[in-house]
């Protein structure tokens, strides 16, 4: 388990007790931005190839992003999320508690020293949230199974800045292994950065 995901956890946790990400994104608003915010980043693509683990090899969740754009009217991701766990975790329901927040944030560096520091003083950025999901989500992603497609939204990004992706919020159906949390919302370690 890396640094990263026991913050996450413990934002998560953060959350859950009422706290949101909206009075992160005031915070984040009123620093000095690293980057030029008057210039959006132009369309460009990455294959990425990202591949993230939480748990461990008998238990775990598996986030991959293979690619990432940016088009005239928005971004797009192409993500999978993969259960090797023996519990079915809720991803898609939302008649949930819990709002899914699959999306980008968006950072002033590529450092993970950055996002581990922003979580753990509670100034993470807002979630950029994707509002089209292509095939939709499962309400219920069980045990050794996977969801693999493309999440979009509309809307500028800053060139200069970092993305990374979140996946999330994940809520464990069955009371779930040492390994793994009820609550789930990954970051990933891994960033890209938007050129112009």
């Amino acid at each position: 388990m890396s640094r990263t995901t026991i913050i996450v956890l413990i934002a998560l946790s953060a959350a859950l007790a009422g706290f949101a990400f909206s009075s992160a994104a005031e915070r984040f608003r009123d620093e000095k931005p690293a980057a030029d915010t008057s210039v959006a980043a132009g369309p460009q693509r990455a294959d990425l190839g990202w591949q993230e683990t939480f748990g461990s090899e008998d238990e775990r969740l598996v986030f991959s992003v293979e690619s990432f754009e940016v088009v005239p009217d928005g971004w797009r991701a192409k993500l999978s999320l993969e259960n090797d766990s023996s519990v079915p975790y809720e991803v898609g329901d939302p008649r949930a508690t819990l709002a899914r927040s699959f999306g980008l944030m968006l950072f002033s560096s590529g450092d993970l020293e950055e996002l581990e520091e922003r979580n753990g003083n509670g100034t993470l950025p807002a979630v950029r949230a994707a509002d089209r999901y292509e095939p939709d989500l499962p309400p219920i992603l069980e045990p050794g199974s996977s969801w693999e497609g493309t999440i979009s939204a509309s809307g500028a990004l800053v060139a200069d800045g970092w993305v990374r992706v979140v996946f999330g919020t994940l809520v464990a159906v069955a009371k779930p292994p040492d390994e793994l949390e009820e609550n789930i919302v990954w970051i990933t370690d891994d960033a890209y950065r938007l050129r112009r």
